[in-house]
Order: structure tokens, then C-alpha cells, then sequence
């Protein structure tokens, strides 16, 4: 058995693409899209004509709807190749909004019905933000359910259990990226890796934390940069896998044991950790690491859109 067919007995995988084209290859779960992978995936002769098409038909409504009926387009598109759920994005210039979050997220919603695609096949994607997580509250008491991205801290963890988040995507790689360059010509590659990767360790005892206390927000590591980074989490309740490493895992056969386990969690001395607004923005600031890589990640997401924005004309 290969080592994503091992990897799916213990955990739900879930493509981390626009190009739904590859998803058939590697029978993912859910798919996960984001602003730079849909400008990714534009700029290809075979998805170009989705965006020639939106902007054709709904010029006239503003940059903002050709963006909604564009993402809503390609989460159709996806959902055709996939079971379960698609995530699709709010606009990052909206992460210090809540309010025009939840506005943003229930236009979003209704063209996905407007399609006919029921409300529990899309997850409405947001920055880990205080104010994205009091979106997502108020969004989950809608019905309507909810990705918690660019998580980097275990407080944004901790405020998203609160607020009863369907889901949170930890991003393994960009802490690793951060300890790594931080560390400079001291990093050790070997000692850092798998089980001791920082990044690992993050989603590890998040995880844990959710498991021991009942919290039932889905736990997704995302944004990896090595299989070892995803096998040290397997057993983990999803992953969100570039198709590059799909590849990887399908063409590795090696055993793959679970490395989370929910049942081993419930039985380790894990104290409750609760946020409000003052602690939760003590701890970000507390944490160098999570606060810069939340600022660099809404920058460069906010950037894609604008790029995107300007191939709209």
C-alpha cells in the first residue's frame, strides 16, 4: 500500500489546489482553495476562460461580485470531482471586519445555492483574526460553516474552539519556515524535522488540547513543505496536501503508523486555556512568530486578490 492510500485509513486528505483538473489522481476527501491558488490556476490556458467568462457576464456588478461568482465557479467546478466540501475564501482586505466578513461569507453562500450546492459542502474561509473568528461565530450560529485560516498560535486555536469553528487549518510549513530562518547557520535540518519540526509540534498539541477538552472543531494541518511533515501528523482529522506531495505520498510505499491519537489525548494533563479579546491579543503579542506570519499571510493574499483583480480589466 502506498502512502497516501495508508495516510487516507487514518486521516481525511484534502487537496490543497484550484486545479481541479489533477483532483481525479489522488480521490481526495475536500478540496481547499485559496486567492493565490486561484491566480495560480487562472493563468493557465485551461482555466483562463473561467475568469474571461465571469468578467463578461458580471462586469457591470463591480470587481467585488466578479470575484464571488469567480470563486463560487471554481468551487463548483471542484465540488464535481470531490465528496465532500470545497473551502473557498473571504476577500483578506476584510480580516479586520467582521461585520463585512459575514456580509462577504452569506453572498458567497447564497450563489453556492444559487447553483445548487447545499450549505454543508462549503466552507467559508477567513483569517485567524479576532475579528475573523468573531465572523465565524456569528457565521456557525447561521448555519453557515467556517475555515479558520492562517492559524500560527495555539490562543487563535483557543478562540476558534470558543467560538465553535467547524474547522481550523494550522500552517505547519510557514512556522517551520519562520524557526528556520530565524535560527540562520545554527538550524540542525535533521534534529528539526518530523516529529521535532516546529511547525508538527504546533498542530500536535493543538490537537491534543481539542481532543482532552471535547472541542469538536476539526483540526486540518495545511501548508506543508515535506511528506516527513505530514506523516509525523498522520491521525490528524484532516490534511490539506498540495498536489505535488499527493504525488509524493502515492508514489512512497512505506509503512505509515498514526502519530495523533484522540484516545491517547483524553488521558493527558492538558489544563483549559479560555480567550477573551484583551488575552487573546496579549497572546498574539506575545507570540512573534504567529503575529508576523498572520501579517505577512494576509499581505500576500491580499496581493493575489488585487493581481487577480487586475486581469479583470
Amino acid at each position: 500500500m502506498n502512502q497516501l492510500d495508508a495516510l487516507k485509513q487514518l486521516t481525511t486528505v484534502v487537496a490543497d489546489t484550484g486545479d481541479f483538473n489533477q483532483l481525479a489522481a489522488y480521490a481526495p476527501q475536500d478540496a481547499t482553495t485559496n486567492p493565490s491558488l486561484i491566480l495560480k490556476a487562472v493563468q493557465k490556458p485551461e482555466y483562463a476562460p473561467l475568469l474571461q467568462e465571469a468578467v463578461a457576464k458580471y462586469g457591470a456588478e463591480g470587481k467585488d461580485e466578479i470575484m464571488n461568482r469567480l470563486l463560487v465557479r471554481f468551487g463548483c467546478e471542484i465540488l464535481k470531482h470531490i465528496p465532500g466540501r470545497v473551502s473557498t475564501e473571504v476577500d483578506a482586505r476584510l480580516s479586520f471586519d467582521a461585520e463585512a466578513t459575514v456580509i462577504r461569507a452569506r453572498r458567497i453562500i447564497e450563489l453556492y445555492q444559487g447553483e445548487g450546492v447545499h450549505v454543508d459542502r462549503v466552507l467559508i474561509k477567513m483569517a485567524s483574526t479576532w475579528e475573523g473568528i468573531q465572523a465565524a461565530a456569528q457565521l456557525e450560529r447561521d448555519g453557515i460553516h467556517t475555515n479558520l485560516t492562517l492559524l500560527f498560535s495555539f490562543a487563535q486555536a483557543v478562540a476558534c474552539g470558543q467560538a465553535k469553528v467547524q474547522l481550523i487549518s494550522p500552517f505547519v510549513g510557514r512556522i517551520y519556515d519562520w524557526y528556520k530562518k530565524t535560527a540562520g547557520a545554527s538550524w540542525d535540518e535533521a534534529a528539526m524535522a518530523e516529529a521535532n519540526d516546529p511547525g508538527v509540534q504546533s498542530v500536535r498539541s493543538i490537537y491534543n488540547f481539542y481532543k482532552k477538552h471535547g472541542i469538536a472543531t476539526e483540526v486540518m494541518g495545511a501548508s506543508f513543505r515535506n511528506v516527513g511533515q505530514i506523516t509525523a501528523l498522520a491521525g490528524c482529522d484532516l490534511l490539506t496536501i498540495s498536489p505535488d506531495l499527493l504525488g509524493k505520498l502515492a508514489g512512497t510505499e512505506a509503512p505509515l503508523p498514526p502519530a495523533l491519537d484522540a484516545t491517547a489525548a483524553k488521558a493527558m494533563d492538558i489544563p483549559v486555556v479560555t480567550h477573551d479579546e484583551a488575552s487573546f491579543r496579549f497572546a498574539m503579542n506575545e507570540d512573534a512568530m504567529a503575529t508576523e506570519k498572520l501579517a505577512e499571510g494576509i499581505r500576500a493574499f491580499v496581493a493575489d486578490t488585487i493581481k487577480l483583480e487586475g486581469m479583470m480589466g
